[in-house]
This record gives structure tokens, C-alpha cells and sequence, in this order.
């Protein structure tokens, strides 16, 4: 049996189902719990979405599956169910994005890292620019999502978690201490990245970019810019026209298209399917550099590898300074194989003396 094989018709039979047995005795008859992060909305009512989707198994292919075949989130019954075209919410709120803690720790530093009621004028207007920013989907969004009591409450997060209070911090994340700190240590670029975030929400440029293939930024991204600039400046360096110019302004000059940072050139390796391509960075992060016009010089041409590695995590590297990082690892690769070259030279010649001492 093919899990997620279920039709809208074996769906429906089974909400029928539901409604007939009544919550408790539908859910305890499949050994399901009560949903805990999605639930399946029909006609005004709400419904367990997992339960919902393993028993619709069971019409569509003649056995319920059990809760611990599949799981209900977005791997399996929620994307199921909205496959098929039924609405489904979330139970609880996605957990705060790092853009998200930007904004809400640049009120707070603004307020004198003292944390803000549900009734002030700031937090409602924050409230209403998280609801805009497009990270979470409205899928897993519930009626209280990013709410002036939820944003409040995220303020006194943060500012209870700042070196100088000395109550009893409230309930925070580990993400609300590291850029806590990230402010602390750098207060001007931080307040530059939170000015950045709202004027590319209100000028609809990181509404744009938020759909745009994420598959590079993988959880070990820790960028300081916030997941929607990080987007932004990937989609500046994915211009074909401005990679293209900088590819020719660098042939024109005699250079080459090996890797400012690592060496590698693609034509080298792979021959004619190489020829003419290397991968196009900004070297300047977004942060700092706003969305002015982008420069030739602002460029730099560098490998796949090189170019991951600096985005991977913050402070990002130029590719200098990763070069500079790469020929280190180099020497102290090649010193290390020389010694141990020696050493091995010195045991043989060691244990020849013993032998012609025999």
C-alpha cells in the first residue's frame, strides 16, 4: 500500500465517519491522538487531520493506516489533505524566524532594551509588518499569529535575556540570545539590517524574492542578515547579465576564470564544459552594503565549494580572507607531511643501521 494514495472522495467518507462516531470515539476506534499541529477545516467544523488521513487510507485502499506510519505534518497528512484541496491550519504558531527577531530586538533596543505592552503603538504596527513578512505560510499560521500580545510578549524575551536585567528571564529561545548579542556587538549594522527588512517589505522587493528556490540556504545558514536578505543577496548574485559582463570584463583583461579564493578553474578540470563558467559573489553582504547599484568591482568570480563556505555561516569571509584561510590549511597540511616524511626517513634509516649492525 502507497502511503498518501487517498482520493477527496476517501477523505470525505471519512470525515463522515468522524461526525457519526463524534471526536473521542472516532480517534480511540484508529488509536490516534488529538491533533497537536495541524487540524483539517470543512465546512466551518475542524477535524484531526492525521486521523483524517490515515482512516481515509482506509477507504480509498481497504486499511486505515496506523499513527505510526506517517507522520501529520507537512511531510505527509498535511500535504496530503492539501494536495487534494482541503484547507488545513496550523495548531500552534511556527517558531520566530531570525528576520523576525531582527525587527522585534531593534524595538527593543530603541526602547531601552526594556520590553513593550500589547498596547503600544509600536508593537501593533510590528505586529502588523510580521503578518507581511513572507517566511511562514499561511498554512501554518493560526488566528493568533504574530498578534500585539505575541510580539509583546517576544520583547520581553529579549530584553530579559540583556546583560543588565537582573529578574528572572521570561521564556525565550536560544536564536533570541544569539541576536541579542549580534546587536550588543555590532548595534549600527544590526539597526541598518532591521531598516533593510522593512523597507524591502514595503517596497515588495522580499515579497518577491521569498518564493524563489531556497534549496542553498540549508539550516546551518546563520545568516546576518536574516533569511530574506540572505534570499535577496543570492538572487542579486544569480543575474545572469551581471555575472556575464563581469565573466567578460575579466577574459578582456587577460585574466582567467579561476577561483578568487581556492584556485579552481572549471575550463581546467572539465574541459570544454567548463569553459567560460564560473559562479559570480558579492563580495559587500547587503547589510552593509544596501541595494545601491552593484559595481564590476564589487564582484568577485569563485568556485561552487568557495562559494558556499562563505555564505554558510556569519561573519562572511571575503574571498581574500578565504583564500588566505585555504593557503594556511595548505602549508600547515604540506608541514605536517613533511614531518612525517622525516620521521619515516629517520626510522629507516635507523633500522638499516641496526641490520648492517647485525
Amino acid at each position: 500500500m502507497h502511503r498518501g494514495a487517498i482520493t477527496r472522495e476517501s477523505v470525505l467518507k471519512a470525515i463522515a465517519e468522524y461526525d457519526k462516531l463524534g471526536r473521542e470515539a472516532f480517534l480511540e476506534a484508529y488509536h490516534f491522538g488529538k491533533a497537536r499541529s495541524y487540524v483539517l477545516l470543512h465546512e466551518g467544523d475542524e477535524y484531526d487531520s492525521k486521523a483524517i488521513a490515515g482512516v481515509a487510507h482506509k477507504w480509498a485502499q481497504g486499511r486505515a493506516l496506523a499513527p505510526g506510519e506517517f507522520s501529520g505534518g507537512k511531510e505527509h497528512a498535511s500535504a496530503w489533505l492539501k494536495r487534494l484541496g482541503f484547507q488545513v491550519r496550523a495548531v500552534q504558531n511556527p517558531d520566530w524566524a531570525r528576520d523576525e527577531i531582527i525587527l522585534a530586538c531593534d524595538l527593543v533596543m530603541t526602547n531601552g532594551w526594556k520590553g513593550l505592552d500589547a498596547q503600544d503603538s509600536r508593537v501593533i504596527e510590528l505586529s502588523a509588518l510580521l503578518q507581511l513578512l513572507p517566511i511562514h505560510e499561511y498554512a501554518d499560521r493560526n488566528e493568533t499569529f504574530r498578534n500585539s500580545n505575541g510580539v509583546a510578549r517576544k520583547t520581553f524575551d529579549i530584553a530579559t535575556r540583556h546583560p543588565d536585567y537582573r529578574g528572572k528571564p521570561t521564556k525565550g529561545g536560544t536564536l533570541d540570545v544569539e541576536v541579542l548579542h549580534e546587536f550588543l556587538a555590532r548595534p549600527d549594522q544590526m539597526a541598518e539590517v532591521a531598516l533593510l527588512i522593512r523597507e524591502g517589505i514595503s517596497t515588495g522587493e522580499l515579497q518577491d524574492v521569498a518564493q524563489t528556490d531556497d534549496e542553498e540556504l540549508d539550516d546551518d545558514f546563520s545568516a546576518p542578515e536574516g533569511r530574506l536578505l540572505l534570499r535577496r543577496h543570492r538572487a542579486r548574485e544569480r543575474n545572469k547579465g551581471l555575472r556575464r559582463k563581469k565573466i567578460d570584463s575579466v577574459l578582456r583583461r587577460g585574466g582567467t576564470l579561476a577561483c578568487e579564493a581556492c584556485g579552481f578553474d572549471f575550463e581546467e578540470v572539465y574541459g570544454e564544459r567548463g569553459a567560460g563558467y564560473a559562479e559570480c559573489h558579492h563580495i559587500v553582504p547587503l547589510h552593509e552594503a544596501g541595494e545601491g547599484t552593484t559595481k564590476l568591482i564589487d564582484l568577485a568570480l569563485i568556485c561552487a565549494n568557495c562559494h558556499r563556505m562563505i555564505h554558510r555561516r556569519a561573519p562572511w569571509p571575503t574571498p581574500a580572507e578565504l583564500r588566505a584561510a585555504v593557503e594556511a590549511r595548505r602549508a600547515s597540511r604540506l608541514g605536517g607531511t613533511a614531518a612525517i616524511g622525516k620521521q619515516r626517513c629517520e626510522a629507516a634509516v635507523a633500522s638499516a643501521a641496526q641490520e648492517n649492525q647485525r
